[in-house]
Parts: structure tokens; sequence; C-alpha cells
């Protein structure tokens, strides 16, 4: 089963995004709080949304995708950028991932909106197998850039 996030799932949000960093080989990386993460989904002005995925025998969350609004100046709507997606090994291959992948997939076409994108680890093969299935195509001309801590304070006093 898979439904919204509610504010009683921050404690399990956080630790399945710890579980995932974990997975990811940067525990270390996974910094945000409960309290920061119940601020971004649930604050005044939600900045990002949560989808849980349950066992259907247990009612247990096993899975998650969190997730935000995006906009493409070429097709002049917006998108979801999916920035997290994560099913516990124990759970993998029962179809969560596919139906977290499928609810988003199908807020887009409801709403009107034209990308469903993430970014997948160029080691992980496993879930670039997954997403090849579903008809995922990677943008391999595309290279990400990112700014953080010293180097994104110094750009911001230039």
């Amino acid at each position: 089963m898979i439904r919204s996030a509610t504010p009683a799932d921050i404690p399990v949000i956080h630790t399945l995004i710890r579980e995932l960093a974990a997975y990811e080989r940067a525990p270390e990386e996974a910094r945000a709080t409960e309290a920061q993460l119940h601020e971004a989904l649930f604050g005044e002005r939600p900045a990002a949304y949560a989808h849980i995925a349950e066992d259907d025998t247990s009612g247990e969350p096993v899975g998650f995708a969190l997730w935000f609004l995006n906009f493409s100046t070429w097709r002049g709507t917006h998108g979801v950028y999916l920035e997290d997606l994560f099913v516990r090994p124990s759970a993998r291959g029962a179809g969560h991932g596919k139906a977290l992948l499928a609810e988003l997939a199908r807020l887009c076409v409801e709403r009107g909106y034209q990308r469903l994108e993430w970014s997948v680890l160029d080691w992980n093969e496993p879930a670039i197998g997954f997403y090849r299935s579903l008809g995922a195509v990677p943008q391999d001309e595309w290279t990400v850039y990112r700014l953080t801590d010293q180097a994104l304070a110094d750009l911001g006093k230039a």
C-alpha cells in the first residue's frame, strides 16, 4: 500500500533516510533532523512531499519516496524531482518501489506535470536495471554540479 506521509511518519522517514545513506555508503552525510524534516514536509510552506510504502500484510513502513516540484522552462510546466526512493532490502522485489514510482507518475499525469526525474548512483546496477525496466531513460549528457559547505558560503559572500 502506498499513502501520503503524515506528521506521525517523521521518525520512520528519518530512519529510512539514514538507512538509505548507509546503503549509498555515505551515512555521515545524512544530517537532517526530525525537526527539519517536519518543517520541510509539514511546515507553513512545505518544500517537499513524501509517500510511504507499507507492507500489505503487517502494515509496517518498508519504504518511502521524498519529492518536490521542479519546473521545466522548455515544457512550461512543473515536474516532480524524486529526491529519495528507498525500500528496505528485506522488502525488495515485492513491488513497493514500482508502486511508489507509479503513484508519483499518477500524480504527474493527474496534475499535468510532464516530467518525473531523479538521480541514481552510477554503481547502483540493481536500481539502474529496475529504472530501465520501467522505461526510464538516463540523461547521460548532463552532469550534476553541487555547491555545499564552504564553497557555498564563499560564493554567497561574493
